[in-house]
């Protein structure tokens, strides 16, 4: 009888941390704001092509050949961008630039469909690196990954996807906008201000 319980216990560990094992992580837009981007930080490196997803490495030409990519590197930023070991891409096939703001994306890995995937989005400043919008790398069609950006007069704003668990990944149920704003004080340096529901 004694056995039978300590059988039952294990099993029932066993199945509790099976499930947790399977329960997304939390998105860094469920926590309270903390800024990410420290002043006079370096262009951070990329992660392997790998990383996370169980892909094979796969290397910036083979990437660029199978998809066929021209990354842009006619600026100081995107020259900046691809320098990091990035490939570097327009958001939305747009370059987006205002008066001395820049913002770039640059991918490791592109997925099948040759969409960005263990990627971020830059932010320069005066030709100067000023930080990444997002604290972690993301995949297209994933939660928390970006889609549009825009620089305002003194801000900037990006929007992320919200996924659940029963969503297709054509669908997130639902959108959120970061608004961020550029400190020229000690830096330049990007700092993540609100997130809000997008109307």
């Amino acid at each position: 009888m004694q056995r039978l319980a300590l059988l039952t216990v294990t099993l029932a560990a066993l199945t509790f941390s099976d499930v947790s094992a399977q329960t997304a992580p939390q998105s860094w837009l469920d926590r309270p704001l903390a800024n990410w981007n420290k002043a006079g930080d370096r262009l951070p490196a990329p992660p392997p092509s790998g990383a996370k997803s169980g892909a094979k490495d796969e290397s910036r030409e083979s990437i660029v050949n199978r998809c066929k990519l021209t990354p842009p590197r006619s600026t100081a930023a995107e020259k900046a961008v691809d320098a990091a070991g990035w490939i570097p891409f327009w958001n939305f096939d747009q370059q987006l630039v205002r008066d001395d703001v820049e913002i770039v994306g640059g991918m490791r890995v592109a997925d099948g469909m040759c969409r960005p995937a263990s990627y971020n989005i830059f932010v320069f400043v005066g030709g100067r690196f000023a930080g990444v919008l997002s604290p972690v790398p993301m995949t297209s069609r994933l939660d928390s990954s970006s889609g549009a950006v825009r620089i305002q007069p003194a801000a900037i704003t990006a929007e992320f996807a919200r996924y659940t668990s029963t969503d297709p990944l054509c669908c997130p149920s639902s959108h959120v906008r970061v608004t961020y704003r550029i400190d020229r004080s000690s830096g330049p340096v990007v700092v993540a201000t609100q997130v809000s529901t997008r109307p």
